[in-house]
C-alpha cells in the first residue's frame, strides 16, 4: 500500500510525485540512516548530445535486462527485489564506468567520470518507479521494488557511499516497512 505522501499529498494518487522531488527524499534517507552527507560530485561537463546518448544507452540496458529477467524469471523467482544485483549487472557496470576515478596504468584514455550522467539516470529510474506506484499486481510491483532498490544502489555508487556494516536491504526498506 502506499501513503498519502508518496502521490504528494493527494490520497486518490492524483497529484502525482516529481521524480526530482522522489529522488531528493531518497537520498535525504539515505542520509538520515548511514548519519552520512550525500554531496553531489562535481559536474564533469560532458556535451548535451553525449550526455543523452550515455543516458539512452543506460536506459536500454535496463529495459534489456529487466525484460532478460522477465524472460526467464531467474532472480525474480528465488529473491526478487533482494537480487537487484544479479538482475541488473550489466546495468550497475554501465553505472561504475560512467563513475570511473582510475584507469589502469596502460589505459589508453584517462578516466572520465560523468556523474551527472547518472543523475539523468537516476531521474529515470524515479519516473519509472512513480509509474509502476499505482501497479497492484505481482509483476509490476515486484519490478517497483526492484527498481527502487535499484535507485538507492546507484546512489550508493554515485556517492561512492560504503554499505559495508550496513544492511544494504534495510537501506532500501520503505518506511513502511
Amino acid at each position: 500500500m502506499t501513503s498519502p505522501s508518496e502521490h504528494g499529498g493527494d490520497p486518490a494518487g492524483e497529484r502525482r510525485l516529481h521524480p526530482e522531488v522522489f529522488l531528493a527524499r531518497r537520498r535525504a534517507r539515505l542520509e538520515h540512516l548511514l548519519q552520512h552527507p550525500l554531496v553531489p560530485p562535481r559536474s564533469s561537463g560532458v556535451s548535451e548530445d553525449r550526455r543523452n546518448f550515455l543516458r539512452e544507452e543506460a536506459e536500454e540496458l535496463y529495459w534489456n535486462e529487466l525484460e532478460w529477467e522477465k524472460l526467464t524469471s531467474e532472480e525474480m523467482r528465488s529473491g526478487g527485489s533482494e537480487l537487484v544485483e544479479l538482475t541488473f549487472p550489466g546495468f550497475l557496470a554501465f553505472i561504475n564506468g560512467l563513475l570511473l576515478k582510475e584507469v589502469n596504468s596502460d589505459s589508453l584514455a584517462p578516466a572520465s567520470p560523468r556523474p551527472e550522467v547518472v543523475e539523468d539516470v537516476l531521474l529515470f529510474l524515479s519516473r519509472r518507479y512513480l509509474e509502476l506506484l499505482s501497479e497492484t499486481e505481482a509483476g509490476p510491483r515486484l519490478e517497483r521494488e526492484m527498481t527502487e532498490r535499484l535507485i538507492d544502489l546507484v546512489l550508493y555508487r554515485l556517492h561512492g557511499l560504503p554499505v559495508d556494516g550496513f544492511d544494504p536491504f534495510a537501506l532500501s526498506r520503505n518506511d513502511e516497512d
